[in-house]
């Protein structure tokens, strides 16, 4: 939207929410792309769909019963944990607790039900005898990669149903997005 002069305010990302320039109200997502009022319209009507539409997505794979996380018995402090060791690798107890943001007796606790049920499994730090390591056995890394790649033969039946010109937009937006996430989170893997 346009001020008096003729000129659309400034939106820099992170800027106060509450900031509002003659009707528009800033939004830390809202880059500024050099749109005009009415492409800015239109651009925030897209966001809406498309995030109407990734809610619509993600009940259309909710359905699948065969979900590899439908079928496990974890707590939610359990899967924060197995998840956290899958991305980690090796973890201390205050690794742990500082990842969750939980205390240390909490995820003792936690980490115990996790090794008894196989998942992972505790060893001695071989760089400080003092410390005990958390790490998934087979089974924890099998069940994490089974989470992860949930949804997979769903996405890609979803995926033959459509044509080519289709597919190769969807590829191109999907290798778009890829860039940013890897440049809001360098740790995002690009492939």
């Amino acid at each position: 939207m346009s001020d008096e002069t003729g000129t659309r305010p400034d939106l820099t990302p992170g800027d106060d929410v509450s900031d509002n320039v003659n009707g528009y109200v800033k939004d830390p997502h809202d880059l500024d792309f050099g749109l005009s009022e009415k492409e800015a319209e239109e651009r925030q009507s897209l966001l809406v769909s498309l995030g109407e539409i990734q809610h619509g997505m993600g009940r259309f794979f909710a359905r699948d019963r065969s979900l590899p996380l439908l079928a496990s018995n974890l707590t939610m402090q359990q899967l924060k944990v197995v998840m956290s060791l899958a991305f980690l690798g090796s973890a201390s107890g205050q690794d742990l607790a500082r990842e969750l943001g939980i205390g240390l007796g909490t995820v003792t606790g936690i980490v115990d039900r996790v090794v008894a049920q196989g998942l992972a499994t505790r060893h001695e730090d071989p760089a400080d005898r003092r410390v005990r390591r958390v790490e998934l056995t087979p089974a924890g890394r099998d069940l994490t990669a089974q989470i992860l790649d949930a949804g997979d033969a769903t996405w890609r039946d979803l995926l033959a149903h459509l044509d080519l010109t289709t597919l190769r937009d969807l590829d191109r937006v999907m290798r778009r997005l890829l860039e940013v996430m890897s440049t809001l989170h360098p740790a995002c893997p690009r492939d």
